[in-house]
């Protein structure tokens, strides 16, 4: 497997550090299945996520995970999957507290949830997706990569 993960910490402060985050995406993509990536995850300011889901959303205020798939390079079978992600610690801090989760277990649900969009999953808005296939393969995942290896409350 060749799978890159670079994560760059821009602005804010993370209470999971960086060579978690990563190791916790290669697990993702390992679990996937998937023997080429280029994958960059950078944890960003609520500030700077807002501009980026406006700039490339059209969505208002800031979330917690932005995911972009870049597509596979060119190749057949030894193509690279390709994408960014970008996190907001804070907006996740929030969001941890909301649902009753540790911050960890959230930013660990976070970089799941970001390298499965760049892997192509996705799912529907509002309540569906939770129960959605990419949801469930998350939350399948985060038990067994999250930093306490205990399954943590949906959202």
């Amino acid at each position: 497997m060749s799978a890159v993960v670079d994560v760059t910490v821009d602005g804010t402060r993370s209470p999971l550090g960086i060579a978690r985050i990563k190791d916790i995406a290669l697990g993702v993509l390992r679990a996937e299945k998937v023997r080429h990536a280029m994958v960059s995850i950078t944890l960003v300011s609520p500030a700077r996520i807002a501009g980026i889901n406006k700039r490339h959303l059209a969505h208002r205020g800031a979330t917690d995970v932005i995911s972009f798939s870049l597509g596979p390079t060119p190749g057949g079978a030894s193509s690279a999957v390709v994408g960014d992600i970008y996190i907001a610690p804070d907006v996740a801090r929030k969001n941890a507290r909301r649902f009753g989760n540790g911050v960890r277990e959230e930013l660990a649900r976070l970089v799941v949830h970001g390298t499965l969009h760049v892997l192509g999953n996705d799912h529907p808005d509002g309540d569906a997706r939770v129960t959605s296939p990419m949801w469930r393969r998350q939350e399948q995942l985060l038990a067994k990569l999250s930093p306490t290896g205990r399954q943590v409350a949906t959202q």
